[in-house]
């Protein structure tokens, strides 16, 4: 199993107290109180294995698809809407919300090549992730990127337990659908914006994949325009 960059320092010191405080116990417990300190040692060590999984990075084959727009987290839809979008598009939006749970990979992944239009991080409450309101006030780093067809805004937004949220992306950046995006630490909610009249490929409470379910298919909405390509043949 690989484990992601942002796991290294937090597992190092997760490591440590768990050596300390299991050297304390079996030296001064272990004898009077053999069961105590045994149950601190199985409890601790779980705890270790646990965040030691959380920031796991499986293997897997990405899917790449030009007009589609893929699954940025792994985890489960939990909403899918209209709304209005009144930090970057300032219009109606079709917005799909990826909850990710504690066992949930935490890697969030580009959902769409193109280049990077707006990247901005917005200070915020911590209010549980399916709560209408996380989106607009919770902490959250909010990332456009403009394709050919399409342009999107992808929002990481962090939860109640989740207290730091990583974004790889800068503005005027060229990416790669699939690369990672960011990592949220014990992170919760992804949200992706999307054109009105957006073909779905998910549905409400369906369990997806970061970087291989389809989220959406873009290329009948907004039409490519012949002067882009004939420039970029000269």
């Amino acid at each position: 199993m690989n484990i992601h960059k942002e796991g290294y320092r937090t597992i190092a010191l997760c490591a440590l107290i768990f050596g300390a405080v299991n050297i304390i116990f079996f030296f001064f417990f272990s004898a009077t109180m053999p069961i105590v300190a045994w149950l601190v040692f199985s409890v601790s060590f779980i705890m270790l294995l646990f965040i030691i999984s959380f920031f796991r990075s499986p293997k897997r084959n990405f899917t790449v698809a030009h007009h589609q727009v893929i699954c940025p987290a792994d985890g489960k839809v939990v909403v899918i809407e209209e709304m209005t979008d009144v930090e970057y598009f300032k219009d109606k939006r079709l917005q799909v919300s990826i909850f990710m749970s504690p066992a949930n990979v935490h890697i969030n992944r580009i959902p769409m090549s193109g280049k990077v239009q707006y990247s901005q991080y917005h200070k915020g409450k911590y209010l549980v992730a399916w709560s209408p309101k996380s989106s607009t006030e919770n902490e959250r780093h909010s990332v456009v990127i403009k394709s050919d067809s399409a342009e999107i805004l992808v929002k990481q937004i962090a939860g109640a337990l989740a207290k730091r949220i990583v974004n790889y992306l800068k503005v005027g950046q060229k990416v790669e659908q699939g690369s990672e995006m960011g990592f949220i630490k014990f992170g919760s909610r992804v949200d992706v914006l999307l054109p009105v009249g957006t073909e779905l490929n998910v549905k409400l409470n369906q369990q997806v994949k970061g970087g291989v379910t389809v989220l959406a298919t873009i290329d009948t909405l907004i039409p490519v325009e012949e002067e882009t390509f004939q420039e970029e043949e000269k």
